[in-house]
């Protein structure tokens, strides 16, 4: 009896925001179940404060879902869940709220609470989604960084993964345009996966968001990809896959795109590539061919009209004024109007090999040098 008397009192003294995070922390109780239990109760604390019998009068609710709800506070620490939000300096948005994404409320099964590191911004209706392999190569991490780069560079913010390969190429090349980039993690927001990764999500935060469904410390799994999969391509109007191989996730996000109406572009590739057969298929099959961003604003030219976006950077175009990071610089030094290898730029700058390709690469797009075949760079004069 009191324990009961002290459940409906600590629910009565909740706001919604808490109670959805206590919900979301409950095994089993997905985004459908809270829609149904939110037609039938008046508020989400209400949802926490009812009993089970109460509960499995609503359709779908069974006995042992009501039983995990009835008895919420048994295996939920709401408590310690809020402190690490506030410690880690991250916020909670819900469906209510202004700035939770509008293209995210359309799907079927859109989140409870979203993490948020960051901040998401009324900019982020205008996102496209630009994913693909872990596995990938040269000619994908470029062209997912040229790609996302002209992307930002008008206006669109990029949404990704956060995962190894394409997804940190598209968030690097957004970062590198000075635009919005969204990277959706399939853990929660204070893990870091991939480790080497750690870096990167602090700049995306620090000018766009880092976001997730899931609550502190819940590991990547193989349900947990897919989920985040879904987020990527709900939150965006397309789905651009660079490169994939026939059994990538980035697929999987595509045909999630497909599904709630959105635009599907791929990518192509060389015929002999292993990577490029996800891509060639999704063209086979309805995807739009895509060699850059102009192929993807013209879809949405209601949203992007040509003549009121700044023109798209060509070749030989002079970029705007950018002020380099610290590797950028130390990497530019190295260079002169002779050619220098990769390895003779490791050498010389004395960075680490995956520093000096993301930087070369940030030079490339801001024209400040050029490379020749062979992977041989010069300085643009």
């Amino acid at each position: 009896m009191l324990a009961g008397g002290g459940k409906k009192r600590f629910a009565a003294g909740m706001d919604a925001r808490e109670a959805l995070v206590a919900l979301n922390l409950i095994e089993g109780i997905g985004p459908v179940r809270v829609r149904q239990l939110l037609e039938h109760f008046a508020d989400p604390p209400a949802i926490l404060g009812a009993g089970a019998a109460r509960l499995q009068r609503v359709a779908g609710i069974g006995p042992e879902t009501a039983a995990a709800i009835a008895g919420w506070e048994k295996s939920v620490d709401l408590t310690g869940e809020l402190r690490r939000i506030k410690d880690f300096g991250c916020h909670i948005v819900i469906q209510s709220d202004e700035n939770y994404p509008g293209l995210l409320k359309q799907i079927y099964d859109p989140p409870i609470v979203l993490y948020v590191k960051g901040a998401l911004s009324p900019k982020d209706k205008n996102a496209v989604a630009v994913v693909g392999s872990r596995m990938t190569t040269h000619y994908g991490m470029e062209s997912a960084r040229k790609l996302a780069f002209q992307l930002a560079y008008v206006g669109v913010t990029v949404v990704s993964g956060g995962a190894r390969g394409i997804d940190s190429a598209a968030h690097q090349g957004a970062l590198h345009a000075k635009g919005r980039t969204i990277a959706v993690l399939g853990t929660g927001i204070n893990l870091i996966f991939p480790a080497e990764n750690a870096e990167l999500f602090e700049r995306i935060a620090a000018s766009g968001a880092v976001v997730t469904q899931f609550p502190f410390n819940r590991k990547a799994d193989k349900q947990s990809f897919p989920i985040r999969n879904r987020l990527v391509a709900g939150m965006t109007l397309g789905t651009v896959v660079v490169e994939a191989n026939l059994t990538s996730g980035a697929l999987i996000t595509a045909k999630m795109a497909a599904d709630n109406g959105r635009q599907v572009f791929a990518v192509p590739g060389r015929i002999d590539s292993p990577r490029s057969k996800g891509c060639h298929e999704l063209i086979k099959n309805g995807a739009k061919l895509c060699e850059g961003a102009e192929d993807i604003l013209c879809e949405f030219e209601y949203l992007f009209p040509a003549n009121k976006r700044p023109s798209m950077l060509k070749e030989g175009d002079a970029m705007p004024a950018f002020t380099l990071s610290t590797t950028e610089q130390a990497v530019y030094d190295t260079l002169s109007e002779d050619e220098s290898t990769i390895d003779e730029v490791i050498r010389r700058s004395g960075l680490p090999p995956s520093a000096v390709s993301v930087a070369l690469l940030g030079l490339e797009m801001k024209r400040l040098i050029r490379q020749h075949p062979g992977k041989l760079f010069v300085k643009n004069t």
